[in-house]
Parts: C-alpha cells; structure tokens; sequence
C-alpha cells in the first residue's frame, strides 16, 4: 500500500484531543516561580532599582549587576551595512522599549513572586520615545542605539542599469505607498520555560516552548559561557509557534542562570499581557512603489524604498535583516521585471523587537505587487486578470534580478483554475445587482509565489555568522521492524511527525503507524534548526527520505541473500520483502531480527539497521491564486467574506489533509492581517493593545469556509518532489482581501493603502472620498 499522497489522519491528535500531552506549564510542579519586572518606559537611563527590604523579601530579585559575567545576545551578519547592537539579558544602564526586562524575581509561588516584582521599584530618567519611521529617520534624530547612528540597522540596495530608461520610455507609470500595521504571532501558548538543575551531574535541562531547540541551546551556552553539554533543550508539546519562537529570548538565559545560581528547578510562564509587550512582533511596513508599464500593460520596471520597523533589537539567530532583506531579495515574486531597483532598511525604533512570523515580509511584498496591478489595470483600461497574464511568469527556470532562481510552477495555470472556479463573469452580473440595490460586493485576486525549503545557501548569502538550513535525521529499524526517526526538526502543530511518517513508511515498506518519530530534545536528537519558514516537509522529509532509502538498500541485500535472489528483485511493500516472480518472502520484522540477531551471517551488512540522513538544499518555490468575495457596507465600514478560493501548487501532496489544514490556518491569519489585529503604541512607546479585548484577532465568525484545489508540478529541487505550504495563505489572503474591498467601493473612487482594513479606516477613507 502507497501511504504518500493518502489523506491520512494525523498520528499526533489523540494525545493532544485526550488532553494526554505534555506542556510547559503542566511541568513546573515543584519549581520555584520566576516573574520578570519590566521597563514601564520606552526609553531612559536607569537611574535606580530599588529592592524591597530583605528581611521583607519573601525571595530573590536580581539585576543586570548579579549576571555581570553574563554575555549578551548578539546576532551577526557580516556585511557592512549591518549595525550590531548588544541585546543585554536584563536591561543595564538604559532600557529601550516598554516591557524590556530590568530585573528577575524568584520566589516559591506564583503569588508571591507576583507579589515581590510589584515591590521592586524602577526609577528611570525618561526620554522621547521613537516609535515610528518620521521619528526614527528624521533629520537629527535621537539614535536609539548609539550603533546604529541614524536608527538604520541594516539595508539593502540595488539599481539595474536600465531602470531609468524603462521608466522614461513608459507608457504609464504608477506609484502609490503601502503600510501594514503590527502584529503578533499570537499563539495559542504563550512563552515559558523550566529550567531544572541536576546536582549530581551539574546540568541543567530547560523545556521550553520554542521551535529551535538545538538553536536554543546553542545561544544559551554562549551567552553564558558553558559547554553546551551542560545543558539540555527540549521542547515538548508547543502550543503554536508561527515564527515567534524561533528566537532567543533574555528571559530563557535568565532562567538557565537562575537554575545553575541557585541549584533549583524554576519556571516561568508568561501571561498574554506580557506575550503582547515582550515577545516578538512583526510586520509594521511602509512601502513605497513606482511601476512602469508598456502600453500594452507589461511591467517594465520597479523601483522601490521599503521600511521595515524591526524595533528595539536584533533577532537572533536571523537577525533584524530578515524582513528587509527578504523584502528586498523577493518583491516581484512571481512578476517578470526586467528592470529593477530597491533600497530597503530595517529601522530601529522604541517598540518591542521585531523577529518572523508566518510569511516573513511577503504578505505585504503580494498586497503591494497585487496592489500594482490593480492600479495599473485601471490606468490602462485592461482587466485585472489579463495584466497578470501579460506578466505572470510563464518560462521555467526563471532568474529574478536578484538572482534568485525559480524552479518549475504553475503561476499561469494555478490564477485561470481560480478564475474558472470564481466564475468573475458571474460575479460581475451579481455585482451590478447588488449595487442597484445599494449592496457593495467586491471580488478581490493575489497570486504569488513563496520560497520554500531553502538551506544554507540562502542563509549564507545574507551574510550570517550562523548558517542556519540543513536538517539531519537519525533512522533506525528494531529487531522487532518498527522504525525509529529522530529528527532535528521541531514540529508543533503541523503535523510533521504523521507526514515524515508515511513518507518513512513508504520508503520502507511499513504502515506509519509502525514509524516512531522523536523529535525536540536535544539530548536525543541530531543537530538541526527546528521548523519554520515552510522548510521542514522539503528538508527534513529529504533527511528522513534519504536515511529511510539507505535502510531499505539494507533490507533488500540482506532478504536477497536470505532468499538467494537477486537484491534488485526484493520488493519491500505491507511489512513484507517479497521476491518478484517467485513465491518466496520473509516478513521484514523477520528480517530486522536476522539482521540484529544474526549479523555473522550478513557479512558487511551486519551491525544493525541505524542510518543517519542530511539534506541541504538550495530550495523550491510554491505558488497559489487566492481570490476573496467580500460584501462591504459602506456606512459602518464593516467587510464580510463571502467566499474565500484557494488553488495552491505545493508540488507533490504528502498528506493532503494536513496541507489543507495548514492552508487554511494560514488563511485565517492572513485575514486577520488584513481585517483585525494590530498592535498600536501611543506616542509615548506605550502598548495600547495588550489583551485580546485590545487586540482583536478574528474568531471562527467571521473565517469562511475555504474552498481549497490543488496543483502539483513535480520540482527536481527537492528529492521528495514536496514543495513547502506553510506560509502561503498567510501571504496570500491580504492581497486578495484587501482587493476585493476597494474592488467593492470602486464606486466611491477609494483605495486601500494600509492594513489592516478596520471599519473606522474604511469609513474614514470614504469620507475623505466625499469630502466630508
């Protein structure tokens, strides 16, 4: 039986359904509590922390002073327009946005740690918060960090030669800004970590909600100063991660320093007020575009300034680059554009530091190229489909002019599947109708195409000092023939290990469920970079691929000597070696056994069934149409989805189910961006949006039903023919959202120029609109 490609529910969800799996927070009994006292100002010197009296104290505060041989964090890219600013575990003479940790609390309950940080008292020597881009880039502007003068920390540029002539010969041209609001990652768990200290051997074992456990312990160490075999990582059920728990944070350093200081086991859970202030953000762009077209509506040119505010300090390991520079490498995704030229900064401000979510730059890169073909659509009087057909990619494989390379996909193809299924003809009738009845329905486009699985060759040309990008695995069959697959991936919610499993499976001759994947703990696991950016069904399922083939080669020379056949002839298939064209076959458990237990007999084969697997490719691009119905009452501002299309080319479907649901949830956040959640700081650097009341993420209500098609172009990038999905409804429904609302008002002559649409931003553009 073929598992790969079967729609095969996921192995972890009974655990998890049953209430069985194990979280942070259900493993700090015993521990004393840790609770952080936070900068309650966007920016000051730090003039006095003042503790409580100790013979008050039910427990231990710590400042910057007590971890003076404590390092700081520290991400490196080495290219000279990059500003390295030390990220201090516990803020030390200044502190630079709200929520910055300045002390550590420890006490023995939650209560009572609560209870000691509130005693602890900050004074601090106030300064004017920076928090947007005016403020940050204006002339004589406060440096945030004296690094980084000018508030620039890293940028980006390139001119082709010809962008000036393609711009003068245009036959149109169209230029307009963009922004996008701030986000959070917001994930279901928030941040927390135990960290356990062992007496008798002296480490520490920290679990800890994070999706780079490897990673993790790396960072730790160094920060610290200790071999990392002194410390243990693992991650056990995440409770989401999205891209927010990639990153080393001050607070895990605390808790590794507090565990060893005090020889204790300690926790800290983090509540969602403080996941809202101190975790990472994301998002918060301006971009600023020109296009210039041909009269026939072929882009000739881009020339673009892109603004990333990556705040307070540098993500690590991905450093603060990682929006502007991927926004630099990849703004006209699946667009050919001759002529190109870009300038993109990452800004730094007094807000909490910007690190990945969910899409990385490319939702906004889709809204603004999407945006650039409506608008240039309407100035040259030609429908929207058929602009992106005279520019869509249609030549395989094609050179961006930043030289990134794309392998084979079906940009064309995927956009006509949507409109057919969309059927806009229709549409278009059902539209007039509604407006004569004073009803506005708008229908909205966004093709785009998302990097996927990419190793360290893309990482290596952002110039980081940690190359990030393959993964390992170890594979290993028992005398019983169940499989054992230990990945340095870190899944926590994908559905990975169901994935890996039948992937293993097949390449074997099993059922999945006889496929044990182990993943998270770093004493148990080969090193490898955990999971994100869409990466871990190309590059771990290619580890895990490979080790699984070595382990079948295995298999069928030691069943063809046990059969006396030939090995070429030994089909593995149903937990079964079978000699084709004879009745003889051996079972594989039986065979397993032989191959442990007998080894004398296997000569050069003996010693086992363990296979290790490394994979490291250069990556594959998939891509996908959304296209959104939306019905906007222009009075409140309030948008409604109507129906929501997806036609997506992930390459080869190694469980379709799981692809759909990754889909979907990325849909969802990608309406969440476009339509509800933003975090906003007055001008003071204060976070005004700290609770979900505040916040606004959508619920169920206001999601519709998706309605999801498949493509698959086979790619020879990756030898699991899979292609990444992560990411790509996140990157793709604000555009196509966005569209279908001022496609909606396009009586009323509007524009959307910024995200998210809230009513009171679309009532507030209407009335700019009528003058009112």
């Amino acid at each position: 039986m073929n598992w790969v490609g079967r729609r095969l529910p996921r192995l972890e969800d009974p655990t998890l359904l049953m209430g069985l799996g194990h979280f942070v927070s259900d493993l700090k009994q015993g521990a004393l509590a840790v609770k952080f006292v936070r900068s309650p100002v966007a920016a000051g010197v730090i003039t006095e922390i003042e503790r409580p009296d100790p013979a008050e104290m039910a427990g231990d505060v710590f400042t910057a002073a007590d971890l003076s041989d404590v390092g700081n964090i520290q991400a490196v890219l080495n290219r000279p327009d990059y500003r390295r600013v030390p990220h201090p575990v516990l803020a030390k003479e200044r502190v630079s946005f709200t929520g910055q940790p300045v002390a550590m609390v420890i006490a023995a309950t939650e209560a009572l740690a609560e209870d000691l940080a509130e005693s602890v008292f900050v004074d601090i020597d106030a300064e004017d918060a920076i928090t947007t881009f005016d403020e940050a880039l204006a002339e004589g502007a406060r440096a945030v960090h004296p690094e980084a003068p000018g508030n620039v920390m890293v940028e980006g540029r390139m001119r082709t030669e010809g962008v000036d002539a393609a711009f003068a010969s245009a036959a149109a041209v169209v230029s307009f800004d963009l922004k996008s609001g701030r986000q959070s990652a917001m994930p279901l768990e928030p941040r927390g970590g135990v960290a356990d200290y062992d007496r008798a051997s002296g480490r520490v074992t920290l679990h800890a909600s994070v999706q780079m456990p490897h990673m993790l312990r790396t960072g730790i160490a160094d920060v610290l100063g200790i071999p990392e075999s002194d410390l243990r990582v693992v991650a056990p059920e995440v409770g989401g991660g999205f891209g927010q728990k990639m990153s080393l944070f001050p607070e895990y350093i605390a808790l590794v320093w507090a565990a060893r200081r005090l020889k204790r086991k300690v926790a800290w859970i983090e509540d969602r007020r403080e996941n809202f202030l101190a975790s990472a953000h994301s998002r918060d762009q301006r971009f600023t575009i020109s296009g210039a077209f041909d009269g026939e509506g072929r882009l000739l040119a881009i020339d673009a300034d892109l603004l990333s505010n990556v705040g307070a300090f540098s993500c690590y390991p991905v450093s603060c680059g990682v929006e502007p520079l991927m926004a630099f490498a990849e703004l006209p995704g699946p667009y050919v554009v001759p002529e190109y030229g870009v300038r993109s900064r990452g800004v730094t401000t007094n807000t909490c530091m910007m690190a990945p979510y969910r899409g990385v730059a490319r939702p906004m890169l889709t809204f603004t190229m999407e945006q650039l073909m409506d608008r240039a659509a309407i100035q040259l009087g030609i429908d929207p489909v058929e602009i992106r057909r005279r520019n869509l990619i249609a030549a395989f494989p094609y050179r961006s002019p930043t030289g990134l390379v794309y392998d084979e996909g079906s940009y064309l193809e995927a956009m006509e599947a949507a409109v057919r299924i969309a059927d806009i003809p229709a549409f278009r009738v059902r539209q007039q109708q509604a407006r004569e009845q004073g009803r506005y329905l708008g229908i909205g486009l966004s093709v785009f195409a998302e990097r996927t699985g990419y190793g360290t060759s893309a990482y290596a040309a952002r110039k980081m000092e940690i190359v990030p990008g393959y993964e390992t695995v170890d594979c290993e069959m028992d005398p019983s023939g169940r499989v054992t697959l230990r990945i340095g991936s870190s899944p926590h919610g994908q559905g990975l290990k169901t994935a890996l499993a039948q992937l293993v499976a097949d390449r074997i001759g099993l059922a999945p469920e006889d496929v044990r994947v182990i993943s998270g703990d770093t004493d148990t696991t080969p090193y490898g970079w955990g999971t994100f950016a869409s990466r871990s069904m190309v590059i771990a399922g290619g580890a895990s691929h490979l080790a699984a083939d070595k382990i079948a080669t295995k298999l069928r020379s030691a069943a063809a000597q046990l059969l006396e056949v030939e090995s070429d002839t030994i089909e593995l298939k149903d937990g079964i070696a079978t000699a084709s064209g004879t009745n003889r076959s051996l079972r594989i458990g039986e065979l397993a056994r032989a191959m442990h237990h007998g080894s004398h007999q296997f000569g050069d084969l003996g010693g086992g069934l363990k296979e290790h697997g490394f994979y490291d490719p250069d990556g594959t691009f998939s891509n996908a149409c959304h296209i959104a119905v939306v019905e906007v009452d222009p009075d409140t501002g309030g948008v409604r989805i109507e129906r929501f299309i997806v036609v997506e080319d992930a390459g080869k479907l190694i469980n379709p189910l799981i692809v759909d649901g990754q889909i979907t949830g990325g849909v969802a956040q990608g309406i969440a961006n476009a339509l509800f959640e933003e975090l906003v700081y007055d001008e003071h650097g204060t976070l005004l949006t700290t609770s979900l009341a505040d916040y606004l993420p959508p619920t169920a209500m206001e999601i519709p039903t998706i309605e999801i098609h498949h493509m698959e172009t086979i790619s020879p990038e990756s030898v699991t023919q899979a292609k990444g999905v992560g990411e790509g409804g996140a990157i793709g429904a604000p555009a196509a959202v966005i569209s279908a609302i001022t496609d909606a008002l396009s009586p009323f002559g509007i524009a959307i120029d910024a995200m998210p649409a809230t009513p009171d931003r679309i009532r507030h553009v209407l009335r700019d609109a009528r003058g009112n």
